[in-house]
């Protein structure tokens, strides 16, 4: 599913370089769009370089997912919102600003523009009203600006809206480890370790440069190892059998981004 997906041919790049050349890019194409009157020193001083326009889409990044984990039906206070909503929405955001800058569209508003569509998408119904309910400020304009915004963002994301995300393949990796490889003690114990790195390492590039299953393997491994257990004869002998090691290599390179602080 994933390998034919509009996700993988349009929205899984190939390594930091590219996708720093897209942010690059987009930082440029605006600069130059409203700069042909200024010299270079008022270029520098009036417009964000690339590493500023990084720091703000980041922090709007943490702005979206506390955004998400506050949201509640107004109607249904009990109601959250679905953890599929926020990793949708966190997919958009993030490839909006691929080619985009945040100079050009506010990110305050693309990130509520990216929530409401990504309600849609997973099936969590809401309504604009009750959607805005959840928006601090005048809650009119709040709704005028996500649906002004809508049909841009979803031109921008060229209409690649279905997210494969990691929560089946954890599943999967949980049912199997249960089956094959019964040394692994309570796998279900696993889950609140599982759910961290996966919160933390949607607010990285590994979303867009590893496919589903590559990061729930990365998230179940590093859960193992922060409960002091041993996954590796499961991942060696069971999983990445002979020479499949360019998998290991990917799930290397993933728990090492989550070390370093994702």
């Amino acid at each position: 599913m994933y390998g034919s997906s509009t996700q993988f041919r349009n929205w899984t790049f190939q390594d930091d370089r590219e996708i720093a050349n897209l942010r690059k890019q987009a930082n440029a194409d605006f600069i130059n769009k409203f700069s042909s009157h200024m010299s270079g020193a008022q270029r520098g001083s009036h417009f964000l370089n690339v590493e500023e326009e990084r720091q703000m889409v980041h922090y709007y990044e943490n702005s979206l997912k506390e955004f998400c984990k506050r949201f509640r039906d107004p109607r249904d206070a009990r109601i959250k919102m679905p953890l599929s909503v926020m990793t949708t929405a966190q997919h958009y955001f993030k490839r909006f600003y691929l080619y985009n800058s945040v100079m050009d569209y506010h990110p305050k508003e693309i990130l509520v523009t990216c929530v409401y569509l990504a309600c849609k998408i997973e099936e969590f119904y809401v309504t604009i009203n009750d959607f805005v309910h959840n928006v601090k400020g005048d809650k009119k304009k709040a709704a005028e600006i996500i649906l002004n915004n809508e049909l841009q963002l979803t031109q921008e994301l060229q209409f690649n809206l279905i997210i494969h995300q990691p929560y089946r393949p954890v599943e999967g990796l949980l049912i199997d480890i249960k089956t094959r490889f019964q040394k692994l003690q309570d796998p279900e114990r696993l889950r609140p370790y599982i759910e961290d790195f996966l919160e933390k390492v949607n607010l990285t590039d590994a979303i867009i440069l590893y496919s589903p299953g590559q990061i729930a393997l990365a998230a179940v491994t590093t859960a193992v190892s922060r409960l002091g257990d041993n996954l590796d004869q499961y991942v060696t002998d069971i999983l990445f059998p002979g020479d499949q090691k360019q998998h290991l290599a990917n799930l290397v390179l993933l728990k090492q981004s989550e070390v370093s602080g994702i």
